[in-house]
């Protein structure tokens, strides 16, 4: 396999993302900390411009990340939790 992703990359890192998979949320202090930690979407994507036209555009490179999945996951329990859970308003960290 050619890809970075390809099991035999991957192998080691699998019991982590097994661990990280099954983190269960159930403080909401921890939560919140985690919604405002975790960012909505990739802070890595960017366009550049100048004069009203994009000059460079760059792509979210988020996905790179071995765990991108799972801390995605992370954040979704955490917002399920406060909006569930606690009954919070979760759009504060939309």
């Amino acid at each position: 396999m050619n890809s970075l992703t390809g099991s035999r990359f991957s192998a080691p890192l699998n019991p982590i993302r097994q661990w990280l998979e099954s983190l269960e949320i159930r403080n909401p202090q921890v939560a919140r900390s985690l919604c405002k930690l975790i960012p909505a979407s990739c802070p890595f994507e960017r366009e550049i411009k100048f004069l009203d036209r994009t000059i460079v555009r760059i792509p979210p490179l988020c996905k790179l990340n071995p765990f991108y999945e799972q801390i995605v996951c992370i954040r979704f329990k955490s917002l399920t939790y406060l909006a569930d859970q606690c009954g919070e308003d979760v759009t504060l960290y939309c």
